[in-house]
């Protein structure tokens, strides 16, 4: 797997994966792209950020149903699953995406933009970044740090905004490389969006496998 670290690939992360090993990676971030979200997001009325994000690569249900099978397969035993989440995914629940997984929530991070957004009634501000663990089950050998909050606040800069409508905080995302990994461990992200855990895995002086695939759903269906 050496010819896959730290590079920024462009393709289907699914693909990606196949080329990884059973129980290699040391954690995981996932940000998919989910039809059902996209299509509420379209108001009529959207600004330019908005209008690139209800264009992106969406992704159904069964197709991330794949993708988090198939991270179950690379992480290793008792390694974590970052999965971005918002608030209809949470009225919604996403359980039937861990079918046939050892996949366990074990805690929420609720990441506070500190910028208001979108929103049929109240103002979307907040995104939620969910925490899996692949069984067994552990808590002190896993997690170092103490001092991550469960309601984070950081707004993101307009260079970080223009990189990606779905840029995510890079203050969090390298203080849960930091608290979840050791020097030289692998972190994956396979639809890795800006490279931003690439960015912080650089750093932290982490391994990283990732890519970034920009077409359509189709490109994820089975031959």
């Amino acid at each position: 797997m050496q010819n896959l670290l730290n590079s920024q690939f462009a393709i289907c992360g699914l693909a990606l994966m196949e080329q990884i090993k059973d129980e290699s990676i040391h954690l995981a971030f996932f940000d998919p792209q989910y039809r059902g979200v996209l299509d509420k997001m379209r108001y009529g009325n959207e600004g330019e950020r908005q209008k690139g994000r209800s264009v992106l690569t969406q992704m159904s249900e069964e197709v991330i149903v794949r993708f988090v099978r198939e991270l179950h397969r690379v992480l290793k035993p008792s390694a974590y699953l970052m999965l971005w989440i918002d608030k209809f995914h949470l009225c919604e629940g996403v359980g039937g995406w861990f079918a046939d997984t050892t996949f366990q929530s074990v805690d929420l991070i609720t990441w506070d933009k500190g910028k208001m957004g979108m929103g049929y009634r109240t103002r979307r501000q907040c995104e939620y970044l969910l925490i899996l663990q692949k069984k067994p089950i552990k808590a002190k050998e896993t997690w170092s740090l103490h001092n991550i909050r469960d309601v984070w606040s950081e707004k993101l800069t307009q260079e970080e905004l223009a990189l990606h409508p779905h840029s995510k905080p890079k203050n969090l995302q390298k203080a849960l490389i930091e608290s979840c990994t050791k020097v030289g461990d692998i972190v994956l992200d396979p639809a890795a969006g800006s490279f931003s855990v690439l960015e912080c895995c650089k750093e932290l002086n982490r391994n990283f496998i990732g890519t970034d695939f920009k077409n359509t759903d189709k490109n994820y269906q089975k031959d």
